[in-house]
């Protein structure tokens, strides 16, 4: 079943136009990724997904209602939350107080501890340094805050912007695990990640966009196998 459709989407920044009729898919309980180069608009469709953009063409269609022209906060209350890159916690608030932010519908604040108890099994780490500063974590750990952040809102889609950017790989590996974990749950999620192995290592469709449009999906583990994608995303040539 779909959750979420992009329909011939056209997006960009004033007069520069970076994405042109992207058409892409997301299945309810899988995990999807997009990988592609720096620059080529990876952020930009998520923003648009999300509400941040407006589009310039094109349609985006949640759980069957068309979604294109309400706001990211319309969007979010909806079930559709962003996992931002660059974390955007609140630096001089709390691991609790900043979880407490994500629970921002009338649903999400109704299950709160439930769902806090829910994260916290999660991120163990994070229930020790619950009274602890944000700002104070750890670049992984504040990765962390910002995934169960996302989770507090009761997500019916959690998309996630360069999950692992900036950490170390086992700390990258732990998050990536937590995916899989998270997806054994139903969730569904799209990942947008420069780290292509272990984002099609874990996924079950992936993406792939150049120059602004879809230049190859499919099956995730048939793109491990792609010449293409080897020896572009992953450095590796011949057979």
């Amino acid at each position: 079943m779909t959750l979420l459709e992009v329909n011939n989407l056209a997006s960009g920044y004033e007069e520069l136009q970076i994405l042109w009729g992207v058409n892409l898919r997301l299945e309810k309980g899988k995990l999807t990724t997009l990988v592609g180069s720096n620059g080529v608009g990876k952020t930009t469709l998520l923003s648009t997904m999300m509400g941040l953009l407006k589009p310039l063409d094109g349609s985006v269609i949640f759980g069957g209602r068309d979604v294109t022209h309400l706001t990211a906060h319309a969007r979010a209350k909806a079930g559709m939350v962003l996992v931002p890159e660059g974390r955007q916690l609140f630096t001089s608030m709390t691991v609790y107080e900043n979880l407490e932010m994500g629970a921002f519908s009338p649903r999400s604040r109704a299950k709160f501890s439930h769902n806090l108890e829910k994260v916290y099994d999660l991120f163990p780490r994070l229930k020790e340094r619950t009274g602890q500063k944000a700002g104070t974590l750890s670049g992984g750990e504040q990765q962390m805050v910002a995934v169960a952040r996302g989770l507090m809102a009761e997500p019916e889609i959690l998309m996630l912007d360069e999950l692992s950017l900036g950490l170390s790989p086992l700390l990258a590996l732990t998050l990536f695990e937590t995916l899989v974990r998270l997806k054994e749950t139903g969730l569904t999620m799209l990942l947008v990640e420069q780290n292509v192995t272990m984002a099609l290592a874990v996924s079950d469709y992936a993406y792939v966009l150049a120059q602004g449009k879809i230049w190859l999906e499919g099956e995730a583990r048939q793109m491990m196998k792609n010449d293409e994608i080897r020896q572009a995303y992953l450095g590796i040539t011949g057979h």
